[in-house]
């Protein structure tokens, strides 16, 4: 390994190994002075992670962690009217990854890889509720479910996880190796004012039934070439690759930091390790970051609607007879009443 980083013609090192082998990757990357890229997810847990993040800062070379699904067509539509405040204050971000399982041998070898479908679907789960809330809210702590339930392996093949950030926000993760039907990868996004849903893989908006007669590759992880199936146009471009890697490169190129980073594959990592901990405990663990960022003592906006002098406003409607009608809450005794304006 060492022999092909420390090549003169070599100015960028792209990691796509086991992940026990992330690691002495970046390490050697950073001994000869390379840029360095990996795939997801950083480390096989924070302190994986903690030491590539500060061995890439100590060394002062390029790095930026590749986590594609931030980067699809969709979820960088979604995530422009979040951020232009079309959803309002955001209170919860779901998302969803599950499939049969993976394609290479070392992701069902828990020393290998570090884990089940957390680590391997997770990650790309917590950075898009992550990004939805805030990068800069900190996580507080997880709740989460997991089990083996269908394959042979010593890691958990299903999972179900809560996250709690600093500001009141909810993410919510369902990971799975046990899932029928092909990819299934769906994210929600809900605010004070709007939602967004976002369906990547089985409604695509092209849909296709065959008997199978002379179909090959249809879809990733699709387990069928026969029946209805769900294709995507541009696999490397739904899939978000394309503007992945033209942001790395581009960052690279100006010397300035890439979208995601190595301190966003140790926040997630972070994430990660306190689901694993609930998992056993079946308790809410605190997420250990010792090294934060982002804000600090961010407290729970209001959720108090002023209506009147006197009143919250609960809910304000149009009845089916075309009159509005509101619902209060009167501020000092706390009574709710409804009125009906016309």
């Amino acid at each position: 390994m060492e022999a092909v980083i420390s090549r003169a013609d070599v100015d960028m090192v792209c990691i796509a190994l086991p992940n026990n082998l992330h690691e002495i990757a970046v390490l050697l990357s950073c001994k000869h002075k390379k840029a360095v890229i990996t795939t997801k997810p950083l480390g096989r847990n924070a302190t994986e992670a903690r030491r590539m993040l500060e061995a890439v800062e100590d060394a002062g070379v390029y790095s930026a962690y590749l986590e594609d699904l931030v980067y699809t067509p969709k979820f960088m539509k979604a995530h422009e009217s979040v951020k232009g405040g079309a959803l309002g204050r955001i209170l919860w971000s779901k998302s969803r990854e599950t499939h049969p399982g993976p394609h290479s041998d070392w992701f069902w070898d828990k020393e290998q890889a570090g884990g089940g479908c957390i680590l391997d679907l997770g990650c790309h789960c917590v950075e898009i509720g992550r990004s939805f809330i805030g990068k800069d809210i900190r996580p507080m702590e997880v709740m989460c479910w997991a089990d083996t339930q269908v394959k042979p392996i010593d890691a958990e093949d299903h999972a179900i996880g809560l996250i709690k950030y600093e500001n009141g926000a909810i993410g919510q993760f369902e990971v799975s190796w046990t899932f029928r039907g092909g990819l299934d990868l769906r994210d929600e996004v809900m605010g004070t004012e709007g939602t967004i849903w976002i369906n990547s893989c089985l409604r695509t908006g092209l849909e296709m039934f065959t008997t199978g007669k002379g179909a090959e590759y249809v879809a990733e992880k699709a387990e069928s070439t026969s029946g209805w199936l769900f294709p995507m146009g541009d696999e490397l471009n739904d899939f978000g690759y394309n503007h992945m890697f033209t942001d790395v490169f581009n960052s690279f190129e100006k010397g300035t930091a890439p979208k995601e980073t190595f301190y966003d594959g140790y926040v997630v990592n972070a994430v990660l390790d306190s689901a694993y901990r609930s998992a056993k405990t079946k308790l809410w663990e605190p997420v250990k970051l010792d090294i934060w960022r982002g804000k600090i003592g961010v407290t729970k906006d209001s959720h108090l609607t002023e209506y009147d002098a006197d009143h919250y406003l609960i809910k304000e409607e149009v009845t089916h007879f075309g009159a509005k009608k509101v619902i209060l809450k009167n501020k000092k005794d706390g009574k709710i009443i409804e009125q009906v304006l016309g």
